[in-house]
């Protein structure tokens, strides 16, 4: 079997989806939810337009590349977690069956810096 690849460019996720924000209020859990949704929904429309057919992936890895305006240090961990809704939509547009460890092996996220257009760029592999 080949294997397909399909990019997937994104806005970078909002700082209220990263496990540091504090959404201490009813009106702070909302406004993550919220955001959440709006990244899971920009991830499904455009993985849709790639119109990749061979969906859904029973088995892919994801490699995803930050690009910031600013040059700093940044914490993996966080920025993985970040990507969840988009993963989500990943799933939602039928891509991948599921987006747990079993059907999505995730890469160590990269930094780089692009001071014209941040963003997170995905690269997911079919491997199965």
């Amino acid at each position: 079997m080949t294997s397909e690849t399909v990019q997937v460019i994104l806005p970078l996720p909002s700082g209220l989806l990263s496990p540091n924000h504090q959404a201490g209020s009813i009106g702070g859990r909302m406004a993550k939810a919220a955001a959440a949704k709006k990244h899971r929904n920009k991830s499904r429309l455009i993985t849709l337009d790639s119109k990749i057919e061979s969906g859904p992936w029973k088995l892919a890895s994801v490699a995803a590349t930050f690009y910031f305006a600013t040059k700093r240090r940044r914490d993996t961990d966080n920025y993985t977690a970040m990507l969840k809704p988009a993963y989500d939509g990943l799933v939602d547009a039928g891509l991948l069956v599921d987006d747990d460890y079993e059907h999505l092996k995730r890469e160590e996220p990269k930094f780089l810096m692009d001071r014209k257009f941040p963003r997170v760029e995905l690269v997911i592999t079919r491997r199965g």
